[in-house]
């Protein structure tokens, strides 16, 4: 079967780590046909406009999407492109595994939970303003914008995923002592939902008592899902936990699309080097192809990404110091191993 995707190389790093991806995918045989667009950077470059029309109606026609990293146009004008997407097409949970690799040094090696984030209100829904007193900004107002529906259905969907993936627990992320108005609705929708399934355990951490728990103590978790703003912070802590943004993949599901990404920058500095990890972007393509059904070739590519890893021979200078092996080389040994 001929899947049709839509295909963001994204800014910086992203066309090397996205090229890297799609030959890992179509080493695990799975057939696809990239529309491939601009975002970010290079489609101000091309046209002006950071999400050119153009793409939006790929993603509209497809409803899917891989894309590397989009860096936003500094200056006014230009909002989040990725807070943009999301926006757009209603990606309302952001997913977010962390998983300890065997080859990682890092401080913990049993690290194996799953973000659930909330993805377009919360204090990213972009309501706010300036107060002026004689021409001048004295003060800011931001408005966190929670819904019950917004709530229902990114909760629902942590219980669902992790009933899904045979997920035992799932902790709902709030700070409803102070803010009890947003996050304390969010907390008893939770414990609403969380009737409906007996048979996963429901349990509640504040967000400041969760975040040091995480540090001490991360195999306390198994699924964890939030408001907007606090999963954007756990996500990375997460991440920390298991070696860094360059391992960890992210997926942005909504009703009528689903886009899937490395959640790192573009990192400008070392874009043309050969010596980006393509690890993140490659476990958004697992996601990707575990969101299309084609199971078995996830499992390929995600054992021969693992297997590199653990192996430590063709890794790129952030996994191993001393490594001369490059983008390239990292890539070619993944594709070697799915084939093999």
């Amino acid at each position: 079967m001929m899947h049709k995707v839509t295909l963001i190389p994204g800014d910086g790093i992203g066309p090397s780590i996205i090229e890297a991806t799609v030959k890992a995918i179509a080493a695990a045989g799975v057939a696809i046909a990239w529309d491939r667009q601009l975002g970010g950077v290079a489609a101000v470059e091309a046209c002006g406009n950071p999400i050119p029309p153009e793409t939006l109606v790929s993603i509209r026609n497809t409803r899917l999407a891989l894309k590397g990293p989009l860096t936003t146009p500094v200056g006014g004008g230009f909002r989040s492109v990725n807070v943009a997407l999301r926006q757009e097409f209603e990606l309302y949970a952001n997913v977010r595994p962390a998983l300890s690799f065997e080859g990682v040094k890092s401080v913990y090696s049993n690290v194996n939970l799953v973000m659930i984030r909330e993805n377009t209100e919360g204090l990213y829904s972009g309501v706010e303003h300036f107060i002026k007193a004689d021409g001048v900004n004295i003060a800011a107002e931001s408005v966190a914008v929670v819904t019950r529906s917004g709530s229902e259905k990114i909760i629902r969907y942590a219980f669902e995923f992790a009933k899904h993936h045979r997920r035992k627990r799932v902790t709902l992320v709030h700070k409803a002592n102070i803010l009890k108005c947003t996050t304390g609705m969010f907390l008893e929708i939770g414990k609403e939902i969380a009737r409906g399934y007996p048979e996963i355990e429901f349990k509640d951490r504040i967000i400041d008592a969760c975040a040091m728990e995480m540090v001490m103590n991360p195999a306390a978790y198994d699924v964890i899902v939030t408001t907007n703003l606090f999963g954007d912070i756990l996500s990375d802590l997460a991440a920390g936990l298991v070696g860094g943004l360059g391992l960890t993949a992210g997926a942005n599901i909504g009703k009528h699309a689903a886009i899937f990404e490395a959640v790192h920058g573009s990192a400008p500095d070392i874009a043309g080097k050969n010596i980006a990890n393509p690890t993140a972007v490659i476990l958004a393509g697992v996601m990707l192809l575990e969101h299309l059904g084609e199971f078995e070739a996830a499992r390929k590519v995600e054992v021969a990404v693992k297997d590199v890893i653990r192996e430590g021979e063709f890794v790129t200078p952030d996994l191993k110091k001393e490594s001369s092996c490059g983008t390239k080389e990292m890539a070619e040994e993944i594709v070697r191993k799915i084939r093999s």
